[in-house]
């Protein structure tokens, strides 16, 4: 049995969690797309499989992030961070669309999760000084 010296923080652990939540969300978000693509009686064919093929290539990326980081891979902070940003005009479109009961926690989710990985704890898991 061994005991790892140098742990994983708190704050790291739950970057991770929530990224692969995040993941798993736009995963469903894809099966959902796929099946709507599949059963349309109407389609722009090329637009439905880009949209696609954007939610399946973001769920893959949201997840690999989180694997880079819980391997402390210091290079994957960054882009985890800009998705994160992302969320930020995301759900401001909601709410301005007037579905601010979900443009608001995906706001907070965006900002929570960004802050996670710049806290110190994290920093330092990193590498960063």
């Amino acid at each position: 049995m061994t005991i790892d010296s140098d742990p994983i923080p708190v704050t790291l652990r739950w970057a991770v969690r929530l990224l692969w939540a995040e993941a798993a969300g736009v995963g469903l978000i894809a099966v959902w797309l796929i099946w709507a693509d599949l059963t349309a009686t109407r389609t722009d064919l090329l637009a439905a499989l880009l949209v696609t093929g954007f939610a399946i290539g973001a769920a893959v990326v949201l997840w690999a992030l989180g694997r880079a980081l819980l391997r402390r891979q210091a290079g994957a902070r960054a882009p985890a961070i800009v998705l994160q940003l992302m969320l930020l005009p995301i759900g401001w479109f909601m709410i301005q669309a007037g579905l601010g009961w979900l443009g608001v926690p995906l706001m907070a989710l965006g900002l929570g999760v960004g802050w996670l990985l710049v806290c110190p704890p994290t920093t330092r898991a990193l590498g960063f000084q």
